[in-house]
């Protein structure tokens, strides 16, 4: 027997072995599933709105300490902005968790 017809074997159990529990767990026709997706929804809400907060943030900082570093005498009218912009980016990841909290109340 061939080396890739015994690692399609081991596949397909693996497969068979991974996907029947499933049906054993399935819900009856007719449940709340909505709640789920509500709660799947809102948990990929916060993390998007993480990543690219994250994302923004290092780019700002990143920026901003170039910029000191090419002229330190600008520390003072760089470092107000940049602030205020860090402010700014991390209002929307509270206000998309805050808006998560609110969606995951109603389930």
């Amino acid at each position: 027997m061939s080396t890739a017809r015994k690692l399609s074997g081991v596949m397909i159990a693996g497969l068979a072995a991974w996907l029947f529990p499933i049906l054993a767990f399935a819900e009856e026709a007719g449940g709340g599933g909505a709640g789920a997706l509500v709660a799947i929804g809102s948990g990929l809400a916060v993390g998007i709105a993480a990543l690219g907060g994250g994302l923004g943030q290092g780019r700002a900082v990143a920026s901003a300490l170039e910029g000191i570093a090419r002229n330190p005498g600008a520390k003072d009218k760089i470092q107000t902005p940049m602030i205020l912009g860090l402010a700014m980016i991390e209002s929307l990841v509270i206000l998309s968790f805050v808006i998560a909290i609110i969606l995951t109340g109603k389930v």
